[in-house]
């Protein structure tokens, strides 16, 4: 016992060393393409300031009379600028403009701060908004982890069942009729069954049931413990319903699959030849082997809800989650929060990644951490 939870450390040792070289090439790789990606923060607010928009002047001039300085104190002397649409501006403005986005440095400095601030989980400020990145994701994730939870909690607890029923059944009317309602349901996108949704229960066209958008109703601070989960609850059931529609169906037939491969082997035929029931082979023998692959599957399916698979749906109910930043930094070209959601998103897949190998030895304890780090 003690040598194997030596083997088990060591393992998980070397698999945390490796994830620093992972995650440096994840974030260079990042680093560079951004570099070359063009309409950067310093271009937007060039293009900003030329057509005297609000924001812009807000940020350089204040009011309305502080629009007359802004735009005289960036006429040009005449020369050219790396930026497009910057021709006619005073480059000292165009110096200043990049300090305040810190581009007055050599890109491998900022990548070696960006570096240094990432160890110590500074993610630095997000260009358009007034908060910390850190802070931002904080704000945000109340909203993704229910979504996340929620629909990986109702994926599992409907897949799993299901696809026994379905392998011990294969052949049969119960596999073949539950089999075309889940190709059904893999083939309609999740934003497709929002929709769905939307049009017949949330007062699109036929019942007013449910919520249209948000995560709870207003004056939701001044409910009772009690109305608080309910109301909660009442908002959440579209949107996950939406996202557990779409996700259910491969991990049914993942979970039959491999129930029917393990049906197969000798030691089955060898349990049932010692006069087991049915229900012991299944799940005193079968159940452990065939579950492998299952959980191999989990962290995959958990990060793409968690973090990718709701974004359409946060848009669609209204649900300011990380999905929606994540979209909306990359349109907005706010790199800090780009590559501050990038690295907490690949860190977070990477420990997932690690969690799984450690649930497969206590599934299975057959398996060999040795052979697994070699």
């Amino acid at each position: 016992m003690t040598i194997k939870f030596t083997v088990m450390a060591s393992y998980i040792l070397k698999r945390l060393l490796l994830m620093l070289p992972t995650l440096l090439g994840i974030l260079l790789i990042s680093f560079v393409i951004i570099q070359f990606v063009p309409g950067g923060p310093v271009e937007r607010m060039i293009a900003e300031l030329q057509g005297h928009s609000t924001e812009a002047t807000a940020r350089f001039g204040g009011s309305s009379g502080g629009d007359a300085s802004a735009t005289s104190s960036i006429q040009s002397t005449g020369q050219s600028s790396q930026y497009r649409g910057a021709q006619g501006l005073d480059p000292e403005f165009i110096d200043e403009l990049e300090r305040m986005y810190g581009f007055d440095k050599p890109a491998h400095e900022r990548f070696w701060i960006m570096l240094k601030n990432y160890l110590h989980f500074d993610l630095g400020q997000s260009y358009y908004r007034d908060i910390g990145v850190l802070d931002l994701m904080l704000e945000k994730m109340p909203v993704s982890i229910s979504l996340g939870l929620w629909s990986t909690l109702i994926i599992y607890l409907i897949s799993i069942p299901l696809g026994i029923k379905k392998a011990v059944k294969d052949g049969e009317a119960f596999d073949i009729w539950s089999s075309a309602a889940i190709f059904i349901g893999y083939a309609i996108p999740s934003f497709m069954f929002a929709i769905l949704l939307i049009v017949v229960f949330a007062g699109g066209r036929y019942f007013d049931w449910f919520p249209l958008r948000g995560l709870t109703s207003d004056g939701f601070s001044d409910m009772t413990l009690l109305q608080q989960i309910g109301d909660y609850a009442w908002h959440m059931v579209l949107p996950v319903a939406a996202m557990v529609i779409s996700g259910f169906a491969s991990l049914t037939l993942l979970t039959k699959n491999s129930f029917l491969d393990e049906i197969g082997k000798q030691y089955v035929l060898t349990a049932r030849s010692k006069g087991l029931g049915e229900k012991q082979v299944l799940y005193g023998h079968i159940f452990r082997n065939a579950m492998l692959i299952v959980i191999a599957g989990f962290p995959a399916a958990f990060i793409h809800i968690f973090f990718t698979g709701s974004l359409l749906i946060e848009v669609i109910f209204s649900l300011d989650g990380l999905g929606l930043l994540g979209y909306e930094s990359v349109i907005n070209r706010d790199y800090p929060v780009v590559l501050g959601t990038l690295y907490i998103f690949a860190l977070i897949g990477l420990l997932s990644t690690l969690i799984r190998d450690v649930v497969y030895v206590l599934v299975d304890p057959r398996i060999d951490f040795e052979a697994r780090g070699a």
